[in-house]
């Protein structure tokens, strides 16, 4: 790598855009290739590959406004990292299902790899806009690069793909990355790593009470959050990939600068007002309009 690209600045976020979910430009892949139980996230079973009742002959929710109320909070979780429009426009040219009926089971089965593909192009175009990170910003970009391609692959050499194997490599980067963040970020803050309480990947956490916790920093990759009280907590430069937030209260919490976090651990949380987020990602149409 030349001292020319090591100093550079890092890249924007430019890239985020194509990767929040468009809609209108999607078939509902979401709302027919994905199965579901009935549970509290859930009000009804459904299969993989058959079409929610509740989806239109235009591929719009016809209860979008009202789908909490309804029993379908998990619909407003999920987040496709815009890879609905991907695979309908680009992989299957703009054919829908319903008219080419013969590619309904291919565009199915191909939706949750390209998901995970665009997931991945999230946290890379995250991580190239780290400072820290540029001594590996090559290999980021490269890694960034190899993603995209593997996007624009036909549907049979998509279905053929090693996605664990490809998510394994860049996983490391994204580790890497995030070491050197956090330690960048604990020099800035002078964080007092004394006071500070240590977790490791996939922390059992759940219903912790970290109210008004000092969290900077911390390594909560795939850490359990489910129902944990976060109220006021500092979250400011916490690696948070994987992190589950389902019913996490983060009122109040200061989720600014944190690594990896996405918008659906946002939507499966609860929050207010108060709670400061990235610039990049939406306050929740559901959270508390109170920052008490």
């Amino acid at each position: 790598m030349s001292e020319n690209h090591r100093s550079s600045k890092p890249l924007t976020d430019r890239g985020r855009p194509s990767l929040q979910s468009e809609c209108e430009n999607c078939f509902g892949l979401c709302c027919v290739a994905l199965p579901f139980a009935a549970s509290t996230d859930f009000a009804i079973d459904k299969n993989a590959g058959q079409p929610c009742p509740n989806l239109q002959s235009d591929f719009r929710c016809g209860v979008h406004a009202s789908l909490r109320q309804l029993g379908f909070r998990g619909c407003t979780v999920y987040d496709c990292f815009g890879a609905g429009q991907k695979v309908s426009q680009v992989t299957f040219g703009g054919q829908d299902w319903r008219q080419a009926p013969e590619s309904a089971k291919q565009m199915f089965e191909v939706f949750p790899i390209m998901r995970q593909l665009h997931e991945l192009l999230w946290y890379l175009t995250e991580a190239l806009t780290l400072q820290p990170a540029l001594p590996i910003h090559s290999a980021l970009s490269s890694a960034l690069d190899e993603t995209e391609r593997l996007t624009r692959l036909s549907p049979g050499s998509l279905l053929e793909l090693d996605v664990a194997a490809h998510r394994a490599d860049v996983n490391a980067l994204l580790l890497r990355t995030s070491e050197l963040a956090r330690a960048e970020a604990r020099r800035l803050q002078k964080a007092p790593s004394g006071r500070q309480k240590t977790y490791g990947r996939g922390a059992d956490l759940i219903g912790a009470k970290l109210r008004g916790a000092d969290l900077r920093c911390a390594n909560l990759r795939g850490a359990y959050l489910i129902a944990a009280d976060l109220r006021g907590a500092d979250l400011r430069s916490a690696d948070l990939i994987g992190a589950d937030f389902r019913d996490a209260d983060l009122g109040g919490a200061n989720l600014t600068d944190s690594l990896f976090l996405t918008q659906a651990q946002l939507n499966a949380a609860k929050g207010n007002a108060a709670t400061k987020l990235p610039p990049s990602l939406a306050r929740p149409a559901h959270w508390s309009a109170s920052g008490a």
